[in-house]
């Protein structure tokens, strides 16, 4: 007897794939063999192999008509057919498949194994769910917020002219991507909750949001609620078999999308917007000190766990104020985010006798992440001297957030690090904004130069 693991799906993700399933799994029976059958539907993956099912699994069919990703079968005899075949005889299937199926390279597996480690040890919870939506508007978001930018290059009121290119690029900006940002953010992140069944429900609630004024937070509202209304209902609907296939294309979009809907409108949007609001006029009129504070809080955010959640959270916030035409933020999160890089990467200059050869060299790599805006690139470091390197740019990222937001800097592309500054417009206060990226990386390097024994000192140390 084989062990076999299987996977089903079409293009509708209605019939063909739990007939398929059904087939493959009469047929291991009929042979005698032991099958699991994992099926992607349009009500999402249902059945879903493990890691030890696939580990146990002596061959591993394939019976599909769409693209399925088969990385995580790496190492194991794959055999590939489509739904239509396993539906006319999953016997036949199977014994071909016995035959014929091939190893994938040996060498993929252990790539494979470090790669879902390590995508496993960062999707968890609510996190998980924030970070697949926001990973969704930021292509959107840049996007727009650079349309949005070229427009301005024309004059501040060169798009108020209808049939100019101003006003176009604007329309492709601000009317068209910003006005995804909400709904596309809610979507995913209901995506995230409860796969293909949450993503209706999530836009519709996005786009309430964005009608009634609730803003990102609106957004992130309907998501979450839509996401875990679907898992619900999905938990709480039971149909006859006959009627399963109704399930993913009318009942639980129709009942999800009523009660996000309805509570959007009638409880959570009001309130929510009052919130937005009360937000967004504070910001705006927040100046001096206050502004300060608030960029100096972001900008150490931004250093604190370089791409870890407590970055995520300063960047949501920064990016879902976008859409509230608040850019100020979006300015102070993104120098901040800059300097850790950057700042190391002086410091392997200034003080060579601190740094191995090999920190030389990863500091030259730091400094092109720094200008591109990847904070990660500090994690080498902060890794191997945690005690005196994150201090060191926490400090330098929170002087820079601080005058970001002191000089009332604004960014309107949530990426793309110093590429974004030379579009006209993009930045405001280019020459302030400037500045603080220069003072935070100094200030950094001046730090971890301090603080940093020279190697001869902890040789000495050591020893």
């Amino acid at each position: 007897m084989s062990k076999i693991v299987a996977v089903t799906a079409c293009p509708t993700g209605i019939a063909h794939t739990y007939m398929a399933a059904e087939s493959l799994k009469v047929g291991a029976q009929k042979l005698g063999h032991d099958i699991k059958v994992e099926t992607m539907g349009s009500s999402g993956v249902e059945n879903q192999l493990t890691e030890e099912d696939i580990a146990q699994a002596d061959i591993v069919i394939i019976a599909a008509d769409t693209n399925v990703d088969t990385s995580r079968f790496a190492g194991k005899p794959v055999y590939t057919t489509s739904t239509g075949i396993a539906i006319k005889d999953g016997a036949v299937v199977i014994n071909e498949a016995l035959k014929s199926a091939t190893v994938t390279a040996e060498k993929y597996v252990s790539e494979t194994k470090e790669i879902s480690a390590r995508r496993s040890a960062q999707r968890t919870g609510a996190y998980k769910h924030l970070m697949t939506g926001v990973s969704h508007i930021i292509p959107i978001v840049v996007a727009g917020g650079i349309c949005i930018a070229l427009s301005f290059a024309f004059g501040i009121h060169a798009a108020e002219e209808e049939g100019s290119l101003a006003a176009a690029l604007m329309q492709i900006g601000g009317g068209a991507a910003f006005a995804l940002m909400v709904p596309v953010l809610a979507g995913y992140i209901a995506y995230s909750i409860a796969d293909r069944p949450g993503l209706a429900p999530g836009l519709i609630g996005g786009m309430l949001a964005n009608q009634i004024g609730a803003g990102f937070l609106g957004g992130l509202a309907a998501g979450f609620i839509a996401g875990y209304i679907v898992l619900w209902l999905k938990k709480s609907i039971k149909l006859p078999k006959s009627l399963e296939g109704l399930m993913p294309v009318l009942v639980l979009p129709l009942f999800s999308t009523l009660i996000v809907g309805l509570l959007m409108v009638y409880v959570i949007g009001t309130p929510v917007k009052s919130a937005m609001d009360w937000l967004t006029e504070g910001l705006r009129s927040m100046s001096g000190a206050n502004a300060a504070i608030l960029g100096l809080l972001l900008g150490a955010m931004m250093a604190l766990d370089m791409g870890g959640p407590v970055n995520k959270a300063a960047y949501t916030f920064a990016v879902g104020l976008l859409a509230s035409n608040t850019f100020e933020p979006m300015a102070a999160v993104m120098a901040a985010g800059m300097t850790p890089p950057l700042g190391i990467a002086l410091a392997t200059f200034m003080a060579k006798n601190k740094f191995t050869p090999e920190e030389h060299e990863a500091g030259k790599a730091a400094a092109v992440l720094g200008i591109s805006f990847i904070t990660e690139g500090a994690i080498p470091f902060a890794a191997a001297d945690p005690l005196r390197v994150i201090p060191s740019i926490m400090a330098g990222s929170a002087v820079t957030g601080a005058l970001s937001m002191y000089f009332r800097c604004t960014l309107r592309a949530p990426h793309g690090g110093i590429f974004v500054l030379p579009i006209p417009n993009a930045v405001g206060n280019l020459g302030f904004y400037v500045m603080a990226i220069l003072a935070g990386t100094i200030i950094t390097a001046l730090l971890v130069t301090i603080l940093k024994p020279s190697l001869a000192q902890a040789k000495t140390h050591v020893s």
